[in-house]
């Protein structure tokens, strides 16, 4: 059995939540008692003539000890000729080889309200979802087969497909600043200050104009929907991004500030933390990294296990998503031992890193389930 994924390779300690970068927000509105059944009375004693005394039984122990020995003699002989009985390994397999279930690192949480009670999916005006990350949402972003599209297929709802191509999660700066890293402005965490009314609408066309013909090619769509949507519409938030920045060898995790935005679980976990203070009624789902390859010196793909970019395998930033989904008390679904394994990812990858038709929709089928997980438990 797997230990639990660890950022740091020791046991996660919790932090101050601070040195997030400071943001602008403009006109944001937002006895009982245990019964106990009664006992049965205890029945008044009959009144009966006292018995006389029987004749006491004397008992011979010699002939005590000897029945003890033929007893003890006889569970020895027993034991030795029956000790074991010889199974072939044909018999141990003959109905093959067995199924071991996955361990999966799967967290369901429910959305609480002030009084720590579950709220049910609203289904009366119909689910909005609203999507971030990068190629598992962006690619053939148009087509019915689209991951976005998927998932509104199956859920029955309105997608919101925010996910911008060739973003990553781990700002290369502190701060925003278009001119010096302009594709920081496309990061999760600038991504949600956007949406909850943070003054950084410059930021945006400025990036545009300085990436020039390198600005994705869904980036304004993005803002724009971004910069028009009512977030108190929006009923869930899921949250994906691939390999891109093990790829690149972003940083993981700073144990001193988990909300560090040049780290992809601080830059996640900092975005979180903006959407629950702002729209606090919105469920959040993590869908974490799924498997992808990494890529040898010959070209050749090669277990993400094995190889290095940065500081980390790609296992690791899986485990700095799992414990910030954990400290923010927010559903996380398992894509790396879970959806995909190192085992499988042939089946479901185009190539290194991008998920094909069938990978897209084992994801959408993981999403739905864990979105109405609760639909039949809150009443």
């Amino acid at each position: 059995m797997r230990k639990k994924p660890d950022r740091t390779g020791q046991t996660p300690t919790r932090h101050l939540y601070d040195d997030i970068p400071d943001i602008d927000i403009i006109d944001l509105d937002m006895d009982s008692t245990d019964s106990i059944s009664d006992f049965p009375q205890e029945p008044e004693e009959d009144i009966r003539p006292v018995p006389s005394r029987p004749e006491k039984f004397r008992i011979n122990m010699h002939i005590l000890l000897l029945a003890a020995a033929v007893i003890f003699i006889g569970v020895i002989a027993y034991r030795i000729t029956h000790y074991g009985k010889f199974i072939s390994q044909e018999d141990i397999f003959k109905d093959g080889q067995g199924n071991y279930e996955a361990e999966t690192y799967d967290e369901i949480m429910a959305l609480l309200d002030e009084n720590q009670q579950p709220i049910p999916l609203d289904y009366s005006d119909g689910l909005t979802i609203l999507a971030f990350g990068n190629a598992p949402f962006a690619d053939d972003r148009d087509s019915k087969d689209s991951l976005a599209n998927l998932i509104a297929q199956k859920a029955d709802a309105t997608v919101i497909n925010c996910a911008v191509s060739d973003s990553y999660l781990a700002s290369q700066l502190s701060y925003l600043n278009s001119s010096k890293m302009p594709m920081d402005t496309y990061t999760f965490y600038w991504l949600c200050a956007l949406a909850v009314g943070a003054e950084v609408d410059d930021h945006f066309t400025n990036a545009a104009a300085n990436l020039g013909d390198d600005v994705p090619p869904d980036a304004e769509e993005v803002y724009n929907t971004i910069k028009n949507l009512d977030m108190n519409t929006v009923d869930a938030v899921v949250v994906m991004y691939d390999a891109n920045d093990y790829l690149m060898g972003n940083p993981t995790y700073d144990p001193q500030n988990p909300t560090n935005i040049m780290c992809v679980s601080g830059n996640l976990e900092a975005g979180i933390e903006l959407l629950q203070k702002n729209y606090p009624n919105i469920r959040i789902i993590i869908m974490s990294v799924p498997y992808a390859y990494a890529i040898d010196d010959n070209g050749e793909y090669v277990s993400s296990e094995k190889v290095t970019y940065g500081d980390a395998k790609l296992s690791d930033y899986f485990a700095g998503q799992y414990y910030s989904a954990m400290d923010r008390s927010v559903s996380f679904v398992d894509n790396m031992y879970g959806t995909f394994t190192e085992e499988n990812a042939d089946e479901y990858l185009s190539d290194n890193i991008h998920l094909n038709v069938k990978g897209r929709r084992l994801l959408a089928d993981r999403f739905v389930e864990t979105l109405t997980y609760f639909d039949s438990l809150i009443k």
